[in-house]
């Protein structure tokens, strides 16, 4: 079975960047497009940024041209570049994988495969 392990999170001030990371156990991302999400308390889980098989990608307006998702194959590594941050881009983020294709690969409810999560936090 499939498992992802994101990294990268912490705690940034406002304007700061991060880069997270999402390792695959086995080798998914030539045959699962690929999603980052993120939850901040209270809210619902919501996709941010997908990447499909071909190397397409889609974001939310919320992070269009602040964000960047991007994949190594050969490493089996999904990466998410986050710059501008903004104190509500607080949450717990998460990589997801899916069968599906297109905009499926960041709606919640096509991922088959989830990692634990990675914390972040920006101050103000």
């Amino acid at each position: 079975q499939v498992q992802l392990v994101e990294s990268g999170g912490g705690l940034v001030q406002a304007g700061g960047s991060l880069r997270l990371s999402c390792a695959a156990s086995g080798y998914i991302y030539s045959s699962y497009c690929m999603g980052w999400f993120r939850q901040a308390p209270g809210k619902e889980r919501e996709g941010i940024a997908g990447i499909d098989r071909d190397g397409t990608t889609s974001y939310a307006d919320s992070v269009k041209g602040r964000f960047t998702i991007s994949k190594d194959n050969a490493k089996n590594t999904l990466y998410l570049q986050m710059n501008s941050l903004k104190p509500e881009d607080s949450a717990m983020y998460y990589c997801g994988g899916s069968t599906y294709g297109d905009s499926r690969c960041r709606n919640v409810r096509y991922i088959e495969v989830w990692g634990q999560g990675t914390l972040v936090t920006v101050s103000s």
